[in-house]
């Protein structure tokens, strides 16, 4: 239960720095990190320990090949091995499941709302559409905190376990 507290803090501020300012401090995941080892520590000695280590590197494994095709941030990676670190294997991976879940629900949510803002301006726009800035705008991405969809996946999956 103090793990579930541990890792509800961490998403908690994690979402607050990301929301403000599309990062997460290093600070907040290498802190979050040495508590989550520590609490392994204190509550099951050496098998703890080896159950944060491999928590947290099934959080950040799968999270670093997304960050190299470029999906998420460096920081959500780190966030990803130090909750791997307090929740264990199974449960950041379905904490991960749920997260790309939502993310991919809220980019085509994004892409609908941006695309119907977009119509009126192309309406009236009397230049043709091979113009290279209408072009770059067109392919801009939709970017937005990759916490946004991990807190409403953390909440699902405490939903799930506690249903």
């Amino acid at each position: 239960m103090i793990a579930y507290w541990g890792a509800s803090v961490l998403i908690a501020c994690a979402l607050l720095t990301d929301v403000r300012s599309m990062r997460i401090p290093n600070v907040l995941c290498a802190g979050a990190f040495a508590a989550a080892l520590l609490y392994g520590v204190i509550a099951s000695g050496g098998h703890g320990l080896l159950v944060s280590i491999i928590g947290a590197a099934a959080g950040f494994v799968p999270m670093l090949a997304m960050y190299a095709v470029r999906g998420i941030g460096a920081g959500d990676v780190k966030l990803f091995g130090a909750l791997g670190a307090w929740l264990g294997t199974q449960q950041v991976l379905n904490l991960m499941m749920y997260s790309i879940l939502y993310a991919g629900a809220i980019g085509l949510l994004l892409l609908a709302v941006c695309r119907l803002w977009a119509w009126p301006e192309r309406l009236l726009n009397r230049e043709s559409s091979t113009n290279q800035d209408n072009v770059k705008k067109r392919r801009s991405p939709v970017r937005f905190p990759f916490m946004i969809a991990v807190a409403p996946a953390a909440v699902t999956c405490w939903y799930m376990i506690w249903l």
